[in-house]
C-alpha cells in the first residue's frame, strides 16, 4: 500500500521536516497549497522542486491524500486539520496542534465522529536521534525507575525574519502553549504517566517592550504520580551560539541519569545529539547517531493499519490539555 500526503500551511519551518521524513518514511506527497507567500515558501519550493502548488485549499483537501501536514500559522491549525479529518485523511500537525480548549474541544470531537488519527509531531523529541536512543535505554533500565526531567527549549528571536503573526498572543498561542508543549510531551513520555498536574506556572516580557503581544521567557512546574518535571523556554540565544538554541534534556533515574545535549555541547564535541549516561557501571558520553526517527514510519503504519505506534491519541491530546491549562494558569485565567 502506498500511502499519500499533502502539506497544508507552510507557514513555520517545522514543515521541511515533516515533509522530508514522511517522504523517507515512503509516503508520497501529491503537492502543497499555502496561504498567500510566507518566508518559508522559497526554502519548501527549493528543498521539494518537484512539488507542484494547489491554487486552492479546496483542491489540496480533495487531492485523495491519507495524510495532511498542517504547518500553518498556530491559530489556523486546528481548523484546517479538522477540515481535513472531515475529507478523509488523517493529520500530522506541527506543535502547537491548537492555541485555545475551544479549538482542542472541537478537534476531539471531530476525531471521535471521524475515526481520523490527529498527531501533532512534537520535533524535540520525534525529530531528535538522541531522545530516541534515550527511550531505549529508559526502557532497558538503564537508569532505574525515572522520577524527574528537566527539559530547557532556548530558541533565538531572529526578528528579522519572524512575520507579524508571531509578535501577536492570539495568534501564536503564547509561549507555553508554543515552545514547552514540546518538554511536557517528554515529561509524560519519560516519566511513563497518564497525565499530570500543572503546579506552577509563569510568563514574562522581559527583554522586548516595543512588542508587548510577545512572551520571551515561560516556566512551568508539572507532577504525576510517578514524578515530576521542571520546564524553561525562552527566546534568548544569543548570537554566538552556533545553532538556533541549546536544548537540553535531563532525565533523573533512580539508578543514574541521562543528560541530552541535543544541538550543541558548547566547548565539547562537534555536531548534535550528544547523550551522556551515568549509572552504577557507566559513565559516559554515547554515539547515537544511528538511533533513527521511528515516529514518522510509526505513523504511516498507522495510517495503514489503524493503530497507535507512533503515539497514542489520548497522549497526544492531554499534552496539548496541559500546555493549554499552564498557558492559561501563567496568564492568571482560568483553563
Amino acid at each position: 500500500m502506498t500511502l499519500t500526503c499533502v502539506a497544508i500551511g507552510l507557514d513555520h519551518r517545522h514543515i521541511y521536516g515533516m515533509t522530508r521524513n514522511m517522504l523517507a518514511a515512503g509516503v508520497t506527497c501529491l503537492g502543497y497549497w499555502t496561504d498567500g507567500t510566507p518566508e518559508t515558501l522559497p526554502g519548501f519550493q527549493k528543498r521539494f522542486p518537484d512539488l507542484a502548488r494547489f491554487d486552492t485549499l479546496d483542491q489540496a483537501l480533495t487531492c485523495g491524500a491519507d495524510l495532511a501536514l498542517v504547518s500553518a500559522i498556530p491559530a489556523d491549525r486546528a481548523d484546517l486539520s479538522i477540515q481535513a479529518m472531515r475529507h478523509g485523511m488523517d493529520v500530522m500537525t506541527d506543535k502547537p496542534g491548537c492555541t485555545t480548549h475551544a479549538q482542542l474541544d472541537a478537534i476531539k470531537t471531530c476525531v471521535t465522529e471521524t475515526g481520523r488519527i490527529w498527531s501533532v509531531n512534537f520535533s524535540e523529541r520525534f525529530e531528535v536521534p538522541a531522545v530516541t536512543r534515550a527511550t531505549e535505554l529508559v526502557q532497558q533500565g538503564a537508569i532505574g525507575q525515572v522520577v524527574q526531567t528537566v527539559g530547557l527549549g532556548p530558541h533565538r528571536l531572529n526578528r528579522e525574519t519572524r512575520p507579524g503573526w508571531f509578535f501577536q498572543r492570539n495568534r501564536f498561542g503564547g509561549i507555553l502553549t508554543d515552545i514547552a508543549s514540546h518538554q511536557i510531551d517528554q515529561f509524560l513520555h519519560f516519566i511513563g504517566s497518564d497525565t499530570a498536574e500543572i503546579t506552577h506556572a509563569f510568563v514574562a516580557n522581559y527583554a522586548n517592550p516595543d512588542d508587548p503581544g510577545l512572551q520571551d521567557f515561560g516556566e512551568v512546574s508539572l507532577r504525576s504520580d510517578r514524578g515530576t518535571g521542571y520546564i524553561r523556554v525562552d527566546w534568548f540565544t544569543p548570537d554566538a551560539l552556533p545553532t538556533w538554541g541549546d536544548g537540553r534534556l535531563t532525565i533523573l533515574g533512580t539508578e543514574g541519569y541521562i543528560e541530552l545535549r541535543k544541538y550543541v555541547d558548547v566547548g565539547g564535541a562537534a555536531g548534535t545529539d550528544h547523550l551522556i549516561l551515568a549509572n552504577g557501571t557507566d559513565c559516559q558520553k554515547i554515539n547515537v547517531a544511528d538511533a533513527g526517527l521511528p515516529y514518522f514510519e510509526r505513523l504511516a503504519h498507522d495510517i495503514a493499519h489503524r493503530t497507535e505506534t507512533a503515539m497514542t491519541q489520548a497522549h497526544c491530546f492531554t499534552v496539548m490539555d496541559l500546555a493549554l491549562t499552564a498557558q492559561a494558569l501563567a496568564e492568571g485565567s482560568q483553563p
